[in-house]
């Protein structure tokens, strides 16, 4: 039975990150940390073997990709059913502007829950068809990933707050998707004890 592996990869931090801004659809370029933790990404993904890079069209993700790939030297492929979700009116707010204006109200022009999942659910079915039990790399957003973590797991992840170039890996294997393991970020110790250095 082939297993296909996918190992998501949230793109490095922006400066809308530090600001704890709603980023979505907004095309908000990677920060110098960024930079940094997508080369670590890079040195500990190469000691794996992969078969193709995929991407989200937004610049952070591919920016992202684009760095880890100069260790692989793999095909990147974008995909529009990973990129983040539309935050609507929202977008480039803060957490506590949004929750100040919008309160509990539905934010305007958002995507909702349940279009996200069918999208990126789409296209995990998408890679699994096209790289039958290969390993994947797909560099995408924290609200791409936590749906995907969400729908897998019945709910049991909740919504997580995934770090910025963390690594969360499922499995496709006896006909469905199954968690491997989540956010992990032990290959950006070092990145952070630089940054702070």
């Amino acid at each position: 039975m082939e297993m296909t592996k996918i190992c998501m990869v949230r793109h490095g931090e922006t400066n809308w990150n530090a600001e704890r801004r709603l980023q979505g659809r907004t095309d908000i370029p990677l920060n110098a940390a960024g930079i940094k933790q997508a080369q670590a990404c890079g040195r500990f993904l190469s000691q794996s073997e992969w078969d193709v890079v995929v991407t989200s069209p937004l610049g952070r993700a591919k920016q992202t990709a684009e760095i880890i790939n100069i260790q692989l030297g793999l095909t990147i492929l974008e995909m529009e059913a990973f990129i983040e979700r539309g935050f609507g009116d929202a977008e480039g707010m803060t957490y506590e502007e949004k929750l100040t204006t919008f309160s509990e109200q539905p934010i305007p022009n958002q995507e909702s829950k349940e279009a996200v999942i069918a999208r990126t659910m789409e296209g995990l079915q998408t890679l699994h068809q096209k790289f039958p039990g290969e390993n994947i790399l797909l560099v995408a957003h924290g609200g791409v990933i936590n749906a995907i973590l969400s729908t897998i797991s019945n709910g049991e992840t909740g919504k997580l707050r995934l770090n910025n170039a963390c690594l969360s890996t499922i499995l496709y294997k006896n006909g469905q998707w199954e968690i491997e393991s989540y956010n992990q970020v032990s290959h950006l110790s070092q990145t952070v004890d630089n940054l702070t250095k």
